[in-house]
């Protein structure tokens, strides 16, 4: 190539070969046969400069630090072998899990080399492209995943990912959450994380909330991998991921048809779970108390509402809030029998007076008092009886 441009699909073209393409009358990429949006080419400067390297490399090897040897030293690459890398990764097919291995091992050293994979132009739309076509098997789309995991974090403009990832080209559609669904059935522990935590960096908005959440398979997946065996740091991921698209109703609906809040109970009696992992659950079992049918999963499991009650002033503040606001949502708000009956079986009600003395914020007191005002008025709950030594804080 003497001058490279690259289309609006990703793909890189010598401009003289791809402008004679197009005057004959095409209207595709000759390399992926999408129709094109646009016909404007875009300049490839990083390949520019990689053929430069390259020319330098062959008239002044004694002169030149870029003999294409030096790539495979057993040193940290340098951002001139990178380059050439991602040339290979690009160009090669035999060379690319090679190719994203050295980049992968570039990316990890630092901060600054991160910045660098990022602003080099066109790197992520090639990688991305990959994920979208991968045909190379499950070892590559590892190594895919692995190195998007690691510049993803480095990415200010979340909405040109989402784009980048799960927006529709033309007539076709993209094939991102396939692959990204096939490594967290087939991958390796490591990638199963990292193509959790790739979903949870582009679910930036109710669009694309929707696309992850409807995506079949992906959901039902996800709940399979918050089982407490499973690792902690995958379990923590995958809630981070749930927690992230489960805003918008139709994801709150789907959560609760495909079992999560059997699943969420189960996590929330594990005893091996972190602090913030069970904020995350609370988090989670929150969001679907506000549809009718997730509270009458919540209030059919007494399991589930004893499990609250028992994460009350027993984690952190943050758990309480969540526990308590479910407890209020089932008992005070929606005025479930059988949620009241499960808390006053557990002892809740001596919690919610602890709390109410307690330091807890405007909003976890007024929520105890509503609470207890549901109690008091409830004939099955004698709390002017109640056996407790805290009844002298009654409120009422």
């Amino acid at each position: 190539m003497k001058s490279p441009v690259s289309l609006s699909t990703g793909v890189t073209y010598d401009r003289s070969s791809i402008q004679r393409w197009l005057d004959n009358g095409n209207n595709t990429c000759p390399a992926t046969m999408q129709v094109l949006q646009t016909k404007e080419f875009v300049p490839n400067r990083t390949l520019q400069r990689l053929i430069q390297i390259w020319y330098d490399s062959l008239h002044h090897p004694l002169q030149s630090s870029h003999s294409p040897t030096s790539t495979h030293s057993q040193s940290l690459p340098s951002k001139d072998q990178i380059l050439l890398a991602i040339s290979d990764f690009q160009t090669s097919a035999q060379n690319r899990i090679d190719s994203l291995a050295r980049i992968a091992q570039f990316a990890r050293d630092s901060e600054e080399n991160r910045d660098f994979l990022v602003r080099t132009e066109c790197f992520v739309p090639l990688l991305v492209g990959f994920l979208d076509n991968v045909n190379g098997g499950v070892e590559l789309l590892e190594q895919v995943l692995t190195v998007l995991d690691l510049v993803i974090a480095k990415m200010e403009d979340r909405e040109g990912l989402k784009n980048l990832i799960l927006k529709r080209q033309g007539e076709g559609e993209k094939q991102s959450l396939d692959s990204l669904l096939i490594a967290l059935q087939q991958g390796s522990h490591a990638a199963q994380i990292a193509s959790v935590r790739v979903l949870t960096a582009v679910a930036v908005d109710v669009e694309s909330k929707l696309l992850i959440a409807e995506k079949e398979g992906l959901v039902s997946e996800l709940l399979k991998l918050i089982t407490p065996e499973k690792d902690p740091d995958l379990i923590e991921n995958c809630l981070s991921c749930l927690v992230a698209i489960s805003s918008p109703r139709r994801s709150k609906m789907r959560l609760v048809r495909l079992g999560a809040v059997k699943a969420l109970s189960k996590l929330l009696w594990a005893s091996n779970m972190s602090v913030s992992v069970t904020e995350k659950v609370l988090k989670l079992v929150e969001t679907v108390s506000s549809t009718k049918e997730g509270r009458s999963e919540i209030c059919e499991d007494s399991a589930c509402v004893a499990a609250i009650v028992n994460k009350v002033m027993k984690v952190s503040s943050v758990a309480t809030e969540h526990a308590v606001t479910t407890l209020w949502s089932v008992c005070y708000l929606f005025r479930d029998q059988t949620a009241q009956e499960a808390v006053t079986n557990t002892n809740g009600l001596t919690k919610i007076l602890l709390l109410m003395q307690s330091n807890c914020s405007p909003q976890v007191r007024q929520m105890s008092a509503d609470l207890l005002k549901i109690f008091r008025v409830n004939s099955k709950s004698c709390l002017s009886s109640y056996d407790t030594k805290t009844t002298h804080i009654m409120p009422f």
